[in-house]
């Protein structure tokens, strides 16, 4: 990396977090504050509407407004939404990050420990499939227990919901690796119960315990192939389609779909995958008018029978 490029890059990084930060920043300030003269500066603003998403039309690039000797972010080229990265971006993202950290002149160095610090959690020991950086905090609190049993050899005692049953369940179980999979985070252990290799979705443990006595999979505990992704249909799964109000969209993330088609007003159709009816009409009953059963039909008629049953039974309460 050249002189130039080393002090210029990590400049450009951090000028657009800066901008934001202060909307109508002097640029004689701004030049001040990171060193460089305001012929600079601007120079380096030039270069910034060149950047952005791939695309590079109206919304993609960075744009800036100047008024008089001020300026002021614009568009930010979607800096400001949460960070969803397939695994070579965040690979590559860390390999950037780690070059950077190192380099003298930047302005926020701690944000970028902090940056690579976060992805380095959330990526795992993958390399797979999908990564999405962005975790709750219950989830960033159940990775790092899960963590750090891998780490201490212990075996862990874990309550899991089963969306498919919509059941919860308690299981010990022999931790083995973190997995990123279609950008999700799982558990990979040896659950004693099943009495074979298990995957658990980070974000449906519901409480997780490190226990005393260590992790011990047994010989036949092989790591599971998931290179093709983890679902595998069978006989017993079913496709039905559903039409989501916005208020239900969260179904395309939390249940295994198919296919999302974007509809008007933050509405989505999509194609659910199901084992057991009657858990999908529950489903569909739960959310209020939220989704409604497109196909198959003889599944809709369930759902609006069912209906009609909760409808008569609270009106006979009611008179009752």
């Amino acid at each position: 990396m050249s002189p130039g490029v080393a002090d210029r890059l990590p400049r450009l990084l951090s000028l657009v977090p800066y901008l934001l930060a202060r909307p109508g920043v002097l640029v004689a300030e701004a030049a001040a504050d990171f060193g460089i003269t305001e012929k600079q500066l601007r120079r380096d603003l030039e270069l910034l509407w060149m950047c952005g998403l791939p695309g590079y039309g109206p919304g993609d690039l960075v744009d800036l407004s100047f008024a008089g000797d001020t300026v002021t972010v614009t568009e930010d080229a979607g800096m400001r939404r949460p960070l969803r990265l397939t695994t070579a971006e965040a690979t590559a993202l860390l390999v950037a990050l780690r070059t950077l950290g190192e380099v003298p002149g930047m302005v926020d160095t701690a944000s970028v420990h902090r940056a690579t610090a976060k992805i380095e959690r959330a990526v795992g020991d993958a390399g797979l499939a999908g990564v999405a950086v962005d975790l709750t905090r219950e989830e960033e609190a159940t990775t790092a227990a899960v963590r750090a049993a891998l780490e201490n050899g212990r075996a862990l005692r874990i309550r899991y919901y089963t969306a498919g049953r919509d059941a919860v369940s308690r299981r010990t179980v022999d931790p083995m690796r973190l997995l990123l999979v279609e950008g999700r985070g799982y558990l990979e252990a040896w659950c004693r119960r099943a009495e074979g290799v298990r995957l658990f979705r980070l974000d449906r443990v519901e409480a997780v315990e490190q226990l005393d006595e260590p992790a011990a999979p047994p010989p036949e505990a092989e790591p599971t192939d998931v290179s093709a992704g983890l679902f595998r249909p069978t006989a017993e799964h079913r496709t039905a389609v559903l039409a989501l109000e916005p208020q239900a969209r969260w179904i395309a993330e939390y249940y295994p779909v198919d296919e999302v088609v974007e509809l008007a007003d933050g509405r989505a159709r999509v194609a659910l995958r199901y084992a057991d009816p009657g858990w999908l009409v529950r489903l569909v009953l739960g959310l209020g008018g939220g989704a409604r059963v497109l196909e198959p039909p003889e599944l809709a008629a369930a759902v609006a029978q069912r209906a009609r049953e909760a409808l008569a039974a609270s009106a006979a309460d009611e008179e009752g």
